[in-house]
């Protein structure tokens, strides 16, 4: 993916969730380090706030849609909610006014788990609010398989010259 071409293979995407997953690893560790020192009521409720406020009202929305359509204000809730600058700033608040504690693990447990273990990153305005492939994407990811095995095909064929 690069700015140009704004998609990712299976594999460039499986690359992702794993750099994620990392990061999630390491704030799983920090939180089982520190099981004694969290605050359980303050990680629960910081770990549910972002589904809350960012994903519970549009499912609900979109399950009730007859055609499955809901308002841009439900997409924005998700995605604010589900942002690591969110994260960050209201993480950077409560260190402010309540002092830094371990439960703030409890953020980006939530958001880099969406992002490695179920793949969910920003929702985009004109998919399904629920995962569901786009009918212009599942053409376009025949299209691209398509011209990706021509092209190694290409390649190949120019390695068989190369060698003779």
């Amino acid at each position: 993916m690069d700015a140009k071409n704004r998609f990712e293979t299976k594999t460039t995407f499986a690359f992702s969730r794993m750099e994620w997953l990392a990061f999630l690893i390491v704030s799983l560790v920090l939180a089982f380090r520190h099981l004694s020192e969290i605050r359980w009521g303050v990680f629960v409720a910081l770990f549910a706030v972002i589904d809350v406020i960012g994903y519970i009202p549009g499912a609900i929305a979109h399950r009730r849609s007859p055609d499955k359509r809901i308002a841009r204000g439900y997409y924005m809730a998700y995605n604010v909610m589900h942002s690591l600058v969110t994260a960050g700033v209201i993480a950077g608040a409560w260190t402010l006014f309540a002092g830094p504690e371990w439960a703030l693990l409890a953020l980006p447990i939530h958001l880099l788990g969406d992002r490695a273990l179920f793949g969910n990153s920003f929702k985009p305005f004109g998919v399904a609010f629920e995962p569901e492939i786009h009918p212009a994407y599942r053409l376009f990811e025949q299209q691209y398989r398509i011209a990706a095995a021509e092209e190694a095909r290409r390649q190949e064929e120019g390695a068989h010259v190369v060698r003779a």
